[in-house]
This record gives C-alpha cells, structure tokens and sequence, in this order.
C-alpha cells in the first residue's frame, strides 16, 4: 500500500522525490493545493479502495506521505 500512496502522489505532484522525504510538508511545499487534494481523494478511492468524503477531510491529518500512508493503511 505504501508505494501505492507514493506513486499516487508522485503523479500528482509530479516530484519523483516523495519517497525520499516522507516527511515533507506536500502543501507548505506547494506541492499539493485544493484541486490537487481532491485528485489525490478520487485516486486513493479508485486505486485503494479508500472512500474519504472531503467534508471529513482534515487537512492537518493528511500533510505528509507518511500521514496519508498511515490514515490509507488505517482505513
């Protein structure tokens, strides 16, 4: 699942550096924004089975890979 959630992200930031930084703040960095946030809900559904409805959606709580990997894997 993890390098699932990474390849996700690395299309969608188009960065090839997520896995070497699974810390990185994706939206300080500006990496991710609110359209981005949205793809990256629709692909987690579609490739992971994982259904996050955007008004659940905590920002705070899905910033980095290492975040999203663990709320992915928890679900």
């Amino acid at each position: 699942m993890k390098e699932k959630v990474i390849g996700i992200l690395e299309d969608l930031t188009g960065s090839q550096e997520i896995a070497d930084n699974l810390d990185i703040n994706l939206y300080d960095e500006g990496l991710l924004d609110s359209m981005a946030t949205v793809q990256l809900l629709l692909e987690l559904q579609s490739q992971c089975g994982v259904d996050v409805p955007v008004s659940e959606f905590e920002r705070s709580e899905w910033d980095t890979p290492n975040k999203i990997i663990a709320k992915v894997e928890s679900m």
